[in-house]
């Protein structure tokens, strides 16, 4: 299925793998398993022989000691998980240029089995990423994000100032992990879905492709639709030779090679770029397919830097482990050792 990403920010921060924050839902029930497991005798305050008067007087800072240490088990688990869904911030470090306008980017990129073509060198696939990371490098101001599609698609990073990391997601993606077809309007209509409606006023989606239509449950022109609608400007790129193209195919004795004719829908790639005020390009080569990156490049170019400001991060990401931590060894310390069985 489709793997749907949530679109979080806390305090300013976003996250690279939200989805983990769901965890966080656990973390009653954990507590009070706990709790229940303490109330059945399992662990107590350790008095010698304690008189009533003792005990009137220590019932309510043994219920806050209680309180205290589930507190630091709940504080800790959460920073664990807040680190695991890996928060970042836009402007993540001192010294950092303050961007009055920019463009929010989603660049759209084919995975189906077809990629591995081998008229581009090495592959379609690591041609199309080289690329895209080329172009990466030529923005500065720009919020880009990373969908892939073949017979499904999903958000492989939400759009993102971040580019190191935006390039790693790119070089860590691979064919064969989800549906294999070529569901161009699923795709499409996937990143229209990621630039969020409170982005700037420039946005700019490119998707790139190597073949037809032949599934998803939203046609390719409905998607294209929904990105003028939401004055988003779309510019496809066709890539592959034309005619035939030599294919890696996987048999019972090994990898073999096989012609297959490239077959691109350039009148709907055309159409689709036409409806929201874009272009289509054709890739035979790495040469034409960087010329492309580079002249998008050049088209979107509305960039301005206002000035510098000093923006300290309230927390960096890497405090929420170290803190995590910290917090669950002490909670779950002061458990064993006050909160321990009477011996």
């Amino acid at each position: 299925m489709t793997n749907y990403l949530l679109n979080i920010s806390f305090q300013g921060y976003e996250f690279h793998s939200p989805q983990w924050l769901w965890s966080l839902l656990l973390i009653p029930l954990i507590l009070i398993l706990r709790y229940l497991r303490f109330e059945k005798g399992e662990g107590a305050i350790k008095f010698s022989r304690p008189s009533a008067e003792l005990l009137k007087l220590s019932f309510k800072p043994i219920n806050w000691l209680i309180f205290g240490v589930y507190f630091l088990i709940g504080l800790g688990v959460a920073s664990l998980i807040i680190a695991m869904a890996k928060p970042y911030l836009p402007f993540s470090n001192k010294n950092e240029k303050d961007y009055g306008e920019g463009i929010d980017i989603i660049i759209t990129m084919d995975v189906s089995g077809s990629m591995l073509a081998t008229d581009f060198l090495p592959n379609r696939f690591q041609a199309a990423k080289q690329m895209a990371k080329e172009f990466i490098d030529n923005r500065e101001s720009d919020y880009i994000g990373f969908v892939v599609f073949a017979g499904e698609a999903y958000t492989a990073c939400p759009a993102t100032r971040d580019y190191n990391f935006l390039k790693s997601v790119i070089d860590e993606t691979t064919i064969g992990t989800i549906e294999q077809g070529t569901a161009i309007g699923t795709g499409l209509g996937t990143a229209v879905n990621r630039l969020k409606s409170d982005s700037l006023t420039s946005k700019v989606i490119i998707l790139l492709t190597d073949g037809e239509n032949n599934s998803g449950f939203i046609s390719p022109m409905e998607a294209a639709q929904l990105a003028k609608n939401k004055n988003i400007k779309l510019y496809t790129i066709g890539i592959g030779s034309l005619g035939y193209v030599d294919m890696p195919v996987q048999t019972p004795f090994g990898t073999i090679r096989q012609k297959v004719k490239s077959d691109i829908d350039e009148k709907l790639l055309s159409d689709m770029a036409k409806l929201t005020g874009g272009e289509y390009f054709r890739a035979t080569d790495e040469n034409s397919l960087r010329e492309i990156y580079s002249t998008i490049n050049q088209m979107e170019t509305r960039k301005v830097v206002n000035r510098t400001i000093k923006k300290e991060p309230p927390f960096r990401p890497e405090e929420f482990l170290k803190y995590g931590l910290a917090f669950l060894v002490i909670g779950l310390g002061v458990e064993q050792v006050l909160l321990r069985k009477n011996g």
